[in-house]
């Protein structure tokens, strides 16, 4: 998740920290809690088209009963090294907590093939293999190419000929749209970006993915 941009921006506080007076400082903290409380009112008035919309591709075991009673949201891209040094963790806890759904919000914006990685997975769910893709693609060790992608949906037993004309649906397309305006709307401008709802309310994720205790995270959630 860290940028050059962002880490010349964190070198600059450094050396400005020091020589800032305790009125700048404090006025820093103030603007970053309204920021904070901004971005928490956006999700929460957004909650329901980011959790429960059924456009939006599910992963966990949630078929029948009463379901989850923790969504965690996830927006990613397939070229993000953070999302997949977060994925097996993920995948962990859904295979130890069954009442945990993950909301996956395809969110394209590292290269070209992002793209194509998203408009595929995205057409994986007419076959019924969203999360096999999702995970394998997940999974691939460097950038996905466009080759990349459609070996994998091979490998994973997409029937790459449907796959190839689903991917130019008009409801794909307008999906990744509604996915941009959801990442808009909440202030999300890099990946991933991780909300976690439940009993207890519903909150947003620290900004380092590596330092994500998701177990910890969905306790939050629950009220414990």
């Amino acid at each position: 998740m860290i940028s050059i941009r962002h880490a010349l921006a964190a070198l600059v506080m450094l050396g400005t920290a020091a020589a800032a007076q305790p009125g700048e400082l404090a006025y820093a903290a103030r603007a970053e809690a309204a920021r904070r409380a901004d971005v928490d009112q956006r999700i929460a008035s957004r909650w329901t088209a980011l959790a429960q919309d059924p456009a939006l591709p599910v992963i966990g075991n949630v078929s029948n009963g009463s379901g989850a009673d923790v969504t965690i949201v996830e927006f990613s891209d397939y070229n993000c090294p953070y999302c997949k040094a977060m994925e097996p963790r993920l995948e962990a806890l859904l295979k130890v907590d069954r009442k945990v759904k993950l909301v996956m919000v395809e969110y394209p914006i590292l290269t070209p093939a992002s793209l194509v990685g998203t408009r595929a997975a995205l057409a994986a769910m007419r076959q019924g293999k969203y999360r096999a893709f999702h995970e394998a693609l997940m999974r691939f060790e460097g950038n996905v190419t466009v080759a990349d992608i459609f070996d994998v949906a091979k490998s994973v037993g997409l029937d790459v000929t449907r796959l190839r004309k689903d991917m130019q649906a008009p409801e794909i397309s307008d999906r990744i749209i509604a996915n941009f305006n959801l990442a808009r709307g909440i202030r999300a401008f890099q990946t991933p970006v991780v909300i976690v709802g439940g009993p207890a309310g519903v909150h947003i994720t620290g900004s380092e993915s590596a330092a994500i205790d998701f177990r910890r995270e969905v306790a939050v959630a629950r009220g414990r």
